[in-house]
């Protein structure tokens, strides 16, 4: 079975503008890349977890913070690595300059022997939807997309 994920892209109406709020992966992989890179807040969960709970938790683990409201349920996606997406959308007012995101450990530099930490997510950031696209990994430009649809249905 493929392998699966869950998180929640956060929306927010900025001057009158739909952004939604993406992060940027941390570690030395990630450190120099930006267009394409970005992601909804999401991770890995297994089958004993329900979807919606594990993109909770996920949101917690990788910005230290906890949405609330009406959340809106989004189509699943399927990534470009087989993985299949699973988000909700909700409005919120996070405060990007208040992430605390857990941490993971690796050999840096390879074949170094020496471990490093490294976060998680190394920053978080409001972009308007078309800036957005331009940011986050391809596959998951259907999320905004959707989004946007929904919004307008409300």
């Amino acid at each position: 079975m493929a392998k699966q994920s869950a998180g929640i892209l956060l929306y927010r109406f900025h001057n009158k503008k739909l952004e939604v709020l993406l992060v940027h992966p941390g570690g030395p992989f990630w450190a120099k890349k930006d267009a394409g890179a970005w992601s909804i807040p999401k991770g890995e969960f297994e089958e004993n977890e329900s979807p919606f709970n594990a993109a909770l938790r996920e949101v917690e683990e990788e910005l230290g913070f906890t949405p609330k409201g009406n959340f809106i349920p989004l189509t699943p996606i399927k990534q470009k690595s087989g993985k299949l997406v699973h988000a909700w959308a909700v409005e919120s007012n996070f405060d990007e300059t208040k992430l605390r995101s857990n941490t993971f450990e690796m050999e840096w530099p390879p074949r170094s022997g020496k471990k490093m930490e490294f976060p998680e997510i190394d920053k978080a950031e409001w972009f308007d939807v078309g800036k957005a696209r331009e940011k986050i990994l391809v596959g998951q430009v259907a999320l905004i997309n959707e989004l946007e649809v929904s919004i307008v249905r409300l």
